[in-house]
């Protein structure tokens, strides 16, 4: 390669030499195949986005963070802090997914499914180049003095810019506390949601500086993903990568004249369509999202040039070494296996979760009570019911063992939806049933002719003599 490692690896392309100040990046848009894939996987993540927040199913959000109240909805089914050990589960489920994801396939999730990129090269940069023009006539402009012309464009493009992250904030917000909540702060007077509106109004400033200032930096500074790469890539994954094998050495092609060198012509129009400012010739690097920018502008050079497509393309290491294609290592059946076990321990206890969480026990510090009138013992129980499916819910306590009856000394039959009911109650048992100290007994939390969960508790009396 024509550049020594240590040029592009010890600074960030996008400062300049001296380290002091930022390089701005004027990427160039190239519509190849790839872009129009990409559009269109960008677009209905757009529109997903932007729904699901207003979505209904099973009568809940399609998809709720209410970190506020604790409840979490995920396609309808509702999660409460009873089930934390569910989302943690989760949570530990997807990070090896993202592990075995991107040892397979590199950092392509931020190129193309990643809301930050989805946002800023489908909305932002459309809307930017819209009004100011393409990359040259974008950098002119910026370094003009100030005139009537440009002050109307740039207060044109952030205008609307804060428009879009003002909506963005509120679809943020619709996420975090309910679409319905959302809708209550926008139509009802701003002195009766002034916590609402402020959260509105400093996501939009975030959103809009992010869009509007970072960009690029969010994807290699303040984005930990990206430094995973490192770490989780090997010569096997599958990233944009340059045949160096095939275009070294690189030189302009002279008309009929037979070619010596490489097939790359050092045109650098991968380094113009780059969104983060690098130069893909010089190798992996953890500024490359995978965009397939730079697959799309090399392949438009090769065909001009009658020279094979894909001279940069989907391909790890060992295949531009080796020519061999891609095959799954040790490495991938390993995470795969993990992955595997993790999704069917989710899976089961996903299914077999029940719709109202139960804790029975034994009242702190008592005994059991002796009853000669009509020869039985009891047991003082609290009991505790939360309900967590979507509406409220009629119940009664049953116990399996036909003989034992409860006498309520605090009785509700009902938990409203998202509620908390406590019972306490006597549980009385003939004395002819006692055959040991400690007996286990288990009862059934039965609505209608639905069993919603089963449970058991400890009872204790004198055995039968």
């Amino acid at each position: 390669m024509s550049q020594s490692p240590v040029h592009f690896r010890d600074q960030l392309s996008t400062l300049t030499d001296d380290g002091k100040s930022r390089k701005w990046i004027y990427p160039r848009v190239v519509k190849g195949k790839l872009y129009r894939y990409r559009s269109v996987l960008s677009y209905f993540f757009l529109v997903l986005l932007f729904a699901a927040p207003f979505l209904k199913l099973n009568g809940e959000q399609l998809v709720l963070l209410n970190i506020l109240e604790r409840k979490f909805v995920f396609f309808g089914v509702i999660f409460w802090p009873q089930d934390f050990y569910l989302f943690v589960l989760a949570l530990l489920t997807f990070m090896v997914f993202i592990v075995l994801f991107t040892v397979v396939f590199g950092r392509v999730f931020c190129g193309w499914a990643c809301p930050q990129t989805i946002f800023l090269e489908m909305v932002f940069r459309k809307i930017e180049i819209w009004i100011e023009g393409d990359q040259h006539k974008r950098k002119k402009l910026d370094e003009a003095p100030l005139t009537t012309g440009k002050l109307f464009k740039k207060a044109l493009k952030h205008g609307i810019y804060i428009c879009i992250s003002f909506l963005i904030a509120n679809t943020f917000l619709a996420y975090l506390i309910g679409s319905a909540a959302l809708i209550k702060i926008i139509t009802e007077p701003v002195s009766m949601h002034l916590s609402g509106f402020l959260s509105i109004s400093v996501f939009t400033l975030v959103f809009y500086l992010v869009f509007s200032k970072m960009r690029e930096l969010v994807c290699t500074v303040a984005c930990p993903y990206g430094r995973l790469q490192g770490v989780l890539l090997d010569n096997q994954s599958i990233v944009v990568a340059y045949d160096d094998e095939r275009g070294e050495p690189r030189a302009k092609r002279v008309k009929e004249q037979e070619n010596q060198n490489g097939d790359c012509i050092d045109c650098k129009l991968c380094v113009e369509v780059c969104p983060t400012g690098i130069d893909i010739r010089n190798g992996t690097q953890m500024e490359c999202v995978n965009c397939t920018a730079c697959i799309d502008a090399c392949d438009m050079v090769m065909e001009k040039i009658n020279r094979p497509i894909r001279l940069i393309g989907f391909k790890s290491e060992e295949e531009i070494r080796t020519k061999r294609p891609f095959h799954i290592n040790k490495r991938i059946y390993a995470y795969s296996a993990v992955l595997l076990v993790l999704m069917s321990v989710l899976s089961y206890l996903l299914v077999t979760r029940s719709e109202v969480k139960t804790t029975i026990l034994r009242a702190g510090g008592t005994l059991y009570q002796l009853r000669d009138k009509d020869k039985t013992v009891s047991n003082l129980y609290n009991a505790e019911l939360i309900n967590k499916t979507n509406s409220s819910i009629r119940f009664k306590l049953v116990p399996e063992n036909p003989r034992a009856r409860i006498q309520y000394i605090q009785k509700q039959d009902s938990i409203a939806y998202g509620g908390v009911v406590k019972l306490t109650f006597f549980l009385i048992l003939p004395q002819d049933e006692i055959h040991k100290y400690k007996s286990e007994l288990r009862f059934k939390l039965v609505s209608g002719n639905k069993v919603l969960d089963r449970f058991e508790t400890t009872f204790i009396a004198a055995p039968n003599p």
